[in-house]
């Protein structure tokens, strides 16, 4: 069977379809996988080249342009991870391509003409898709489906043995792969104060991407700051992330993998793509920031110092 992926990364959009899209692709070994994206700025396509997936690069988000691609490439299977993909599209995909099977990617509840819709956060509601897809669509919804990458299945069972120092808190921030709301630096700054202000020996654990714009001047506010473990481009996330006491992250597909690996979190909110999960975490009691407020922070960070003292 021959798949095709069509799913883009950039500065603006982020790094987190493509990555997902690499798990989900995973699950399909024996058939041939292509991937078509375009050549945006800030984009990963190197990382489906270092997956060793083919890469078909298109010069827009253009109807016929893609459809031309599913007819050269006998495309039996599209998956589409894409926000400006719509039911429209995708209606006139399957006209034109009836035997085409129409696999989608859907966080915020848009109405869709597929075969497989996948939902994989944990904050979904399969009820609200009544509707939305056709009646025989195959609903993929919640953490049965999520998406994770072998290195969170493997840091699961290593965290019963990971120690934590009990002298040093540690904190793991992700806002994701092009922070394109350049949150990073702000962040750094609120514990640098409380760092100063209770005298606790606070490290961060950072990671971000090529992608993210305002890198070089992180690199800049990171240098000889022995607290800021800055990763790039970094393969050891989870790792990273079972080392720590709590997370900073967006309430995006990065909850999914916190939660599996249950660990507190602060939630702030940088897309509206973005706003399922934040109500999620508000309904669960979760500590979480519509936009970014220092003073909001600075309390949330305090407060799950605190309670690790006291757990």
């Amino acid at each position: 069977m021959n798949i095709l992926i069509r799913t883009d990364s950039s500065s603006y959009i982020g790094t987190g379809h493509i990555m997902r899209d690499l798990v989900l692709a995973k699950q399909y070994p024996n058939e041939n996988i292509i991937f078509a994206t375009q050549n945006l700025e800030g984009n990963i396509n190197h990382k489906i080249k270092e997956a060793n997936y083919k890469i078909e690069l298109l010069e827009s988000n253009d109807f016929k342009e893609l459809n031309s691609l599913i007819k050269k490439l006998h495309i039996d299977m599209i998956i589409i991870d894409h926000y400006d993909i719509n039911f429209n599209f995708e209606k006139e995909l399957k006209e034109l391509n009836p035997n085409l099977k129409i696999f989608v990617f859907d966080d915020t509840y848009e109405k869709h003409n597929c075969d497989i819709l996948l939902n994989h956060n944990i904050s979904v509601d399969k009820k609200k898709y009544k509707n939305l897809v056709p009646e025989n669509c195959e609903l993929r919804c919640g953490s049965k489906y999520t998406l994770l990458r072998n290195e969170f299945i493997e840091a699961k069972n290593q965290k019963s043995i990971i120690k934590i120092s009990k002298n040093q808190k540690t904190i793991f921030i992700a806002m994701g792969g092009a922070d394109h709301k350049n949150l990073n630096i702000k962040i750094l700054k609120v514990i640098k104060n409380i760092r100063k202000e209770i005298n606790i020996n606070l490290k961060v654990n950072l990671v971000t991407t090529t992608a993210n714009k305002h890198l070089d001047k992180l690199k800049e506010y990171c240098k000889n700051k022995k607290w800021i473990n800055l990763q790039i481009n970094s393969n050891e996330i989870a790792k990273l992330m079972i080392q720590t006491d709590f997370a900073i992250v967006t309430p995006s597909v990065t909850v999914n993998e916190v939660y599996y690996l249950d660990i507190p979190l602060i939630a702030i909110k940088t897309a509206e793509n973005q706003m399922d999960m934040y109500k999620y975490l508000k309904k669960n009691q979760k500590k979480c920031l519509n936009i970014f407020d220092k003073r909001k922070l600075k309390k949330f960070i305090i407060y799950h110092i605190k309670k690790l003292k006291y757990e």
